[in-house]
């Protein structure tokens, strides 16, 4: 084994060997993971492109990762699909999607170099196995007339015969945006101005609904309303509702992913409402949604990591994906997700089949798949600790309560590790409902935390140093009981010996 292989098989091990590594969430085989890019389904093979440096657990000379599966839970490594050359790009492949231009794979991304982020373009092998990236950007500079604070991330469809783009940018002194461009070959554009403009107003990092300065990772698609609403690409000539969910940013701040609905006319987006994609801020960024082959709108986000730099480094890795979740518009108009169903096939062992569980239930794992259903009333309050050690030294506390503003959930993680080299701030938002039965969902993964409250999710990360840190309870105060409860161990998902250069 020469010296690079040594290395590379060095990383992959010590990553594997971290008990806080999830085991059936997709993580990258070791070293630095970020953005969903390029997600979608082709011949009924699921395709995830990922942000990846394979040199290390931090950000630098970003390559694309690529994996496949057949029930976007088992994913097998092909080879990486993009590296950093010596134009557009020599300092990173950046964020894009994956389209098909008449049967032609297709990429485009953001080469970066020179300190800036420019649109760049690369076309594929049937297999997605094979790129070859263009020479000079197709877009050789942002509009000149707005004075932009970045410029990077795609979206990118087909409309009324034409090839259209949303760069995800930002305007100077007003707000975040995207710029709408339109092409007749994927190769040539022609800038159409902002789709539409948000509001920045002053910096308000700690507000959870704050559109920043700047959108990154910009996803623009239609929808009707119904748990079996359609999905589908912008259409200016539709009355559908359209979605344009993005990032918000401020001077290299990573804040939270939040959805504008809204009326597309084929030229600008008007924006009814703005909605928090994921009450748990930055740890669900950068979500990239793609229509499956069932019709589905899948999402994808990228679960930050909780934990500072010098800890990474010695773990080795840094970064994972949330699970596959379906979107759907209720109703109301509220934008709602659920894990993908194919997720129940991972269950094992079940460890509470409980019908009557008014008093509260008890329970230990780090792995595990949890539902309930709990009538709460004005004053009541459901507490689920997470992750608890005997003694209580190390806990995580999710809190359902209901008062006169509706229902609303805290994640505490206060008490979630001993180690000061991690986030330990709180989570918390609304979750609109006006039936008393909440139906909770809860997916712990060794270092992550994801619930589901009535469709509103709440994704985070903690850090349990002590390996007793397994103990779980959920219990109702007040006007509040607990109706029904179950709960699975999900069986290990990664696949066996990884390398870093597939």
């Amino acid at each position: 084994m020469n010296h690079a292989a040594a290395q590379d098989t060095g990383l992959v091990a010590r990553a594997q060997a971290d008990p806080l590594r999830p085991a059936y969430h997709f993580t990258s085989p070791a070293g630095w993971l970020n953005d969903p890019n390029g997600v979608g389904q082709r011949d009924g093979i699921y395709h995830l492109f990922y942000q990846y440096n394979p040199s290390g657990p931090f950000h630098d000379r970003i390559h694309w990762g690529h994996a496949v599966s057949r029930d976007l839970l088992h994913w097998s490594d092909r080879p990486i699909a993009l590296t950093p050359g010596d134009g557009p790009d020599a300092e990173g492949c950046w964020s894009g999607v994956l389209v098909d231009d008449g049967g032609t794979p297709t990429i485009v991304y953001s080469g970066r170099a020179d300190g800036r982020e420019l649109p760049c373009l690369a076309v594929g092998s049937a297999d997605l196995d094979t790129w070859v990236t263009l020479e000079q950007p197709i877009i050789t500079a942002p509009p000149a007339e707005y004075d932009i604070t970045e410029y990077r991330d795609h979206c990118v469809w087909r409309e009324n015969g034409h090839w259209r783009q949303l760069v995800g940018s930002g305007i100077a002194g007003r707000g975040g945006t995207a710029f709408l461009y339109e092409s007749e070959d994927l190769r040539t554009w022609t800038e159409l101005g902002p789709l539409t403009v948000g509001d920045a107003g002053d910096v308000r990092l700690d507000d959870p609904e704050w559109t920043g300065t700047m959108w990154e990772c910009v996803d623009f698609f239609r929808m009707t309303r119904g748990d079996d609403g359609l999905t589908g690409p912008p259409d200016g000539t539709s009355d559908d509702e359209h979605l344009l969910i993005f990032s918000a940013w401020h001077e290299g701040h990573t804040l939270h992913p939040l959805v504008a609905v809204g009326s597309y006319d084929g030229q600008r987006f008007v924006i009814d409402r703005i909605q928090r994609l994921d009450l748990g801020g930055r740890h669900a960024y950068a979500p990239q949604t793609f229509r499956d082959e069932a019709g589905r709108r899948v999402l994808w986000s990228w679960m930050q990591e909780g934990r500072d730099d010098a800890a990474t480094a010695a773990v080795g890795w840094s970064g994972a994906m949330t699970v596959p979740r379906r979107l759907w518009l209720d109703d109301d108009g509220v934008l709602r997700s659920e894990p993908v169903p194919e997720l129940t096939t991972l269950r094992g062992e079940q460890l509470l089949p409980a019908d009557e569980v008014s008093s509260g239930v008890d329970l230990a794992g780090v792995d595990l798949d949890i539902e309930f259903t709990a009538t709460i009333d004005a004053g009541g309050r459901v507490d689920v600790v997470l992750f608890a050690t005997a003694d209580g030294a190390e806990r995580t506390v999710l809190e359902l309560r209901r008062d006169g503003d509706g229902l609303r959930v805290k994640l505490d993680r206060s008490r979630s590790t001993l180690s000061t080299s991690c986030d330990t701030s709180s989570h918390a938002g609304a979750v609109p409902a006006t039936d008393p039965t909440a139906r909770v969902r809860i997916l712990l993964d060794r270092s992550s935390v994801e619930v589901f409250v009535d469709g509103i999710a709440l994704t985070t990360r903690v850090y349990p140093t002590r390996t007793d840190a397994r103990q779980i309870s959920i219990s109702a105060t007040g006007p509040a009981r607990l109706d029904t409860a179950r709960a699975w161990r999900l069986d290990d998902a990664e696949q066996p010996e990884r390398v870093l250069h597939p």
